[in-house]
């Protein structure tokens, strides 16, 4: 991957406005309230046999079969942050049952999360991996890159499902990239962002039971993290919006285990699913989004050109005067990139 000496990640992946907010801390993130994402279900009247309804005809039964309600245990969350439509960013601490890694994962759901209307209906969801280090903080969860503002207004024009945006931290410490990945040895990375993370939204939240609501967006190292995490688990996930992508995995940690590394190699991943059948169970969609003025261009074409057949859907998102960072990204979403995933998944049932 391209990576940067340490004092220039955040000014690389957020940008010189978000790297002033995180090395001053004004008014990026706030602490310690508590916050709950209970949502309309918690009140709504119960069908004989304890099932909550508020649906009726057609759409409830759509709903009932595709969704999943909450399994529980609740998280306790804190505010980490505030919108100016009254919705909030939560974070809390996850200790992964799966993987054994402890860290904290940041969660936001829009307002429509919260209408009586899709009381019974499951909510698609986008898991959102940084750039850099990510770590101790995912950038995501602040609100001056306006991923969660603009998928709220998004999704009113729309151009956007109403996603549930849930952004884990990426490594488990600044000193090394882990690409992701159960590294033997290290901490297990793949199993954290594949099945921990899922496991805890599914705990919290009103999620869909099928990959059609299941999908990554990252920048840089977290874009690699989002395509590999598809491309190896196509029966999980359906999507990524992957800018500014690595596309092979170069962790420093990789050194004696080449089995292993090429076992998460979208290069090799891409090519195996690319000759399966090209089904609407094999299909899997990748946006790729890369600014006219970062490197990379030329590369992520050729990755397109040679991996991208068969089920392996792709499209590229090339934005004018683009750098890598945050804000350019968002702004290629907005282009076109969120829309094009959307319209492959799952959108919320709403009520009869």
């Amino acid at each position: 991957m391209n990576r940067l000496p340490k004092a220039l990640i955040a000014a690389v992946a957020l940008g010189s406005v978000a790297l002033g907010s995180y090395a001053l801390g004004a008014g990026w993130w706030e602490e310690g309230e508590p916050l709950t994402f209970d949502g309309p279900t918690a009140a709504a009247p119960a069908r004989q046999g304890g099932a909550q309804d508020t649906t009726d005809g057609k759409a409830g039964d759509e709903a009932a079969a595709k969704t999943l309600m909450p399994t529980g245990p609740k998280a306790s969350f804190t505010t980490a942050n505030s919108l100016d439509d009254g919705t909030k960013i939560g974070v809390t601490t996850l200790q992964g049952k799966k993987s054994g890694f402890e860290g904290k994962v940041w969660v936001w759901a829009p307002k429509e999360y919260f209408d009586p209307k899709y009381a019974n209906s499951g909510f698609p969801v986008l898991i959102a991996l940084p750039g850099g280090n990510g770590y101790p903080k995912n950038y995501w969860m602040g609100t001056d890159l306006k991923l969660q503002s603009s998928i709220s207004k998004w999704s009113k024009e729309g151009k956007s499902l109403p996603f549930i945006v849930v952004m884990p931290v990426l490594n488990p410490d600044a000193k090394y990239y882990y690409d992701g990945s159960d590294i033997p040895g290290q901490p297990k990375m793949g199993t954290w962002m594949t099945e921990d993370v899922p496991d805890f939204v599914k705990a919290n939240f009103r999620t869909f039971k099928s990959r059609d609501g299941w999908a990554f967006m990252g920048s840089s190292s977290g874009a690699f993290v989002g395509l590999k995490s598809v491309l190896k688990h196509p029966e999980k996930f359906k999507a990524v919006i992957a800018s500014g992508p690595d596309t092979v995995p170069d962790s420093p940690l990789w050194a004696g285990h080449e089995t292993q590394r090429q076992a998460n190699n979208p290069e090799k991943l891409a090519k195996v699913l690319g000759t399966k059948p090209d089904t609407k169970d094999n299909d899997v969609y990748l946006a790729f989004q890369i600014g006219t003025k970062e490197r990379g261009v030329k590369s992520l074409k050729n990755f397109i050109r040679d991996y991208c057949k068969g089920p392996v859907k792709s499209r590229l998102q090339v934005i004018q005067d683009g750098e890598h960072n945050g804000k350019t990204y968002v702004k290629g979403m907005g282009d076109g990139s969120i829309q094009w995933i959307s319209e492959h998944m799952q959108a919320p049932i709403p009520a009869s």
